[in-house]
């Protein structure tokens, strides 16, 4: 297994940002915990002492829970509606808990996933390089 040195020089192992990131584990020693409550970041991990200050996944989780999970649940209670006509207290019953449970519970496995990504890829804030100047 791959292995990772930090500025203290000690070694960790390379965890896989998807399984570390799901279950909401610290991505550098896969035992701390990323999250102070729903979504809230830590400030850091309590069993390494990793500063999770580089992390910010900004609006990614909702843009995957709107991308895979409300565009289905809105489909649904549209062709509910056109086929069925159903009347509203069936949408109450169906839609809005299927609509909420695609939309609440992703987004924190989501979240956790591009935060561990973010550490297993070395992610940085994009810079503006010039090129080399060129012999004339």
């Amino acid at each position: 297994m791959a292995q990772q040195i930090d500025q203290e020089g000690r070694d960790w192992p390379k965890l896989d940002p998807v399984r570390t990131g799901i279950r909401g584990h610290c991505p550098r020693c896969g035992e701390g915990h990323i999250f102070d409550g729903f979504l809230k970041m830590r400030k850091g991990c309590e069993v390494c002492g990793l500063s999770y200050d580089y992390a910010d996944p900004a609006d990614g989780p909702a843009f995957f829970v709107i991308c895979f999970a409300c565009v289905p649940a809105v489909t649904f209670a549209l062709l509910l509606q056109i086929k069925f006509s159903p009347p509203f207290w069936v949408h109450l019953l169906t839609t809005v808990p299927l609509t909420l449970a695609t939309c609440i519970l992703p987004l924190r496995p989501l979240k956790g996933w591009l935060v561990c990504s973010q550490y297993f890829f070395k992610a940085g804030e994009g810079r503006v390089v010039a090129p080399p100047a060129q012999p004339t």
